[in-house]
Formats: C-alpha cells, sequence, structure tokens
C-alpha cells in the first residue's frame, strides 16, 4: 500500500497563503524532491489550476516570466511531468496530464489509488486536505515552517473536526532557515 502525503508551506504563526512564504532555490529543490519522490499528486481544482498557472507555461516553452528566476525551472518540469489528480465537482475536464474526481468519489477512489503498488500520493493545499484528513486518508504530514509572522491565515485544517495526533519522524532545515518537519499519522 502506498502512502498519501501531504506537505504545506506555513509561516511561523501558521499562515499557509502561498505568498507568505519565502521563495528560494532551496524550497524548490525540497518540493521538487518530494514531487519526483511520488507516483502522483492529489489536487483540489483550486491548487491544480494555481499550479497550472505558473508552472505549464514555463515547463511546455522553456521561456520564463520576468518574476521567475532560473532556479524555480526545474521545480517547473517537475511537476509539469507528474500525474495528477484533480478532486473538483466543478470542472468539465482536466488535461495537464490530470484524471477529474468527482467529490462524492473521493475516498473510494483515494483508497484505490493507495492499494496500487507505488511509491506514494503528494497532496498539498488547504479545502482537499482537510477532506482528507477528516476521513483519515493521509499517511504523512509534511510542515514547511518559513521564519516569518505573517498575522494573517489562512491556516491549514482550520475547522478539523477532531484532533490528530502525529508522531515527529524527520526534520530537515533547509539553507533559507525554513525547517521541513515530518509527521506520521
Amino acid at each position: 500500500m502506498q502512502p498519501l502525503r501531504y506537505s504545506i508551506n506555513v509561516t511561523l504563526d501558521g499562515c499557509c497563503d502561498h505568498e507568505a512564504g519565502i521563495p528560494n532555490e532551496a524550497l524548490h529543490a525540497h518540493a521538487a524532491e518530494g514531487i519526483a519522490a511520488a507516483d502522483a499528486l492529489l489536487f483540489g481544482r483550486v491548487i491544480y489550476e494555481m499550479m497550472e498557472e505558473a508552472w505549464r507555461p514555463v515547463a511546455e516553452t522553456g521561456e520564463r516570466p520576468d518574476w521567475m528566476p532560473e532556479w524555480m525551472v526545474p521545480f517547473a518540469r517537475t511537476i509539469h511531468a507528474a500525474k495528477k489528480y484533480v478532486v473538483s465537482d466543478t470542472l468539465k475536464t482536466v488535461d495537464w496530464n490530470a484524471e477529474l474526481v468527482r467529490g462524492p468519489d473521493l475516498e473510494k477512489t483515494v483508497r484505490r489509488l493507495k492499494q496500487q503498488p507505488g511509491r506514494g500520493l503528494a497532496t498539498g493545499g488547504v479545502t482537499l486536505p482537510l477532506a482528507l484528513a477528516e476521513r483519515g486518508l493521509i499517511d504523512e504530514y509534511e510542515f514547511i515552517v518559513h521564519p516569518r509572522i505573517a498575522g494573517h491565515g489562512p491556516s491549514p485544517f482550520a475547522g478539523l473536526s477532531t484532533y490528530l495526533d502525529l508522531k515527529l519522524t524527520g526534520r530537515k532545515e533547509l539553507a533559507s532557515g525554513a525547517v521541513a518537519l515530518r509527521y506520521t499519522a
């Protein structure tokens, strides 16, 4: 059975707004390693659309927008190549090496994917992981804690109906000062 791994960037005060983190080469290399270690990505609609908009054009054309440093390109290529499952009841179709999963089929589909042999599945974001955690489907959690206080939200797992007690299984300090903390359920 392959594990479902969740990874999220958070500030010291728990904010996971994608603009609140501190982007740098070490962080992107770490994220690319996590994606490459999975057989597929499991995204909700918002994360899928955000990732596709930012990274697909770079990977397909090789041309970077002005805001993107060269060291982000390997991440773009890695996420572009990954198989993706997109959970959405509003999207009609997906492409970008993706397959659509409908919300009512979420638990059944994720359990089926986990039963297949492989290295694991990876997910991120806020809304979908909350639904996955409520169903006990996430096996490993990674919080990449940035040395910043944001002073605002959102925060992961807001609204969770019960405590999740986790066991610390790893810690990696990144050159940026961020720390990746890994836990198992």
